[in-house]
């Protein structure tokens, strides 16, 4: 087998090395966190398995496919235009679409 044929482990459009190293950095922060910060830490962890829940839906299913990926980005966005709407604290949702957003290839920004 040569290099070109290994598979590589990947979460959404990006490497399961890339979003390992990702995660590690999201939870070095302090306490306390701000929304935002829960926001991206919580979806990189469902993203790996390492959380069982959505974490915007709260849907049970660790280690999601990259439709799923999909459609929580999609119920984040939804999420963040109401709060933005209603003048709740938006920092939660936004962390978590950006950070499914980035898993999903929609930008090259990490969170």
């Amino acid at each position: 087998m040569t290099t070109d044929d290994a598979t590589i482990p990947a979460v959404g459009a990006r490497g399961l090395d890339e979003v390992l190293d990702a995660t590690r950095a999201a939870s070095r922060h302090t306490s306390p966190c701000t929304g935002f910060e829960h926001g991206v830490l919580a979806s990189y962890q469902w993203a790996t398995g390492a959380r069982p829940e959505a974490p915007v839906t709260a849907l049970g299913s660790g280690g999601p496919c990259r439709d799923q990926l999909f459609a929580e980005c999609r119920n984040a966005a939804v999420k963040l235009r109401a709060a933005l709407h209603d003048g709740a604290d938006a920092g939660y949702a936004l962390g978590a679409y950006q950070a499914l957003a980035w898993l999903c290839g929609l930008h090259d920004d990490l969170p």
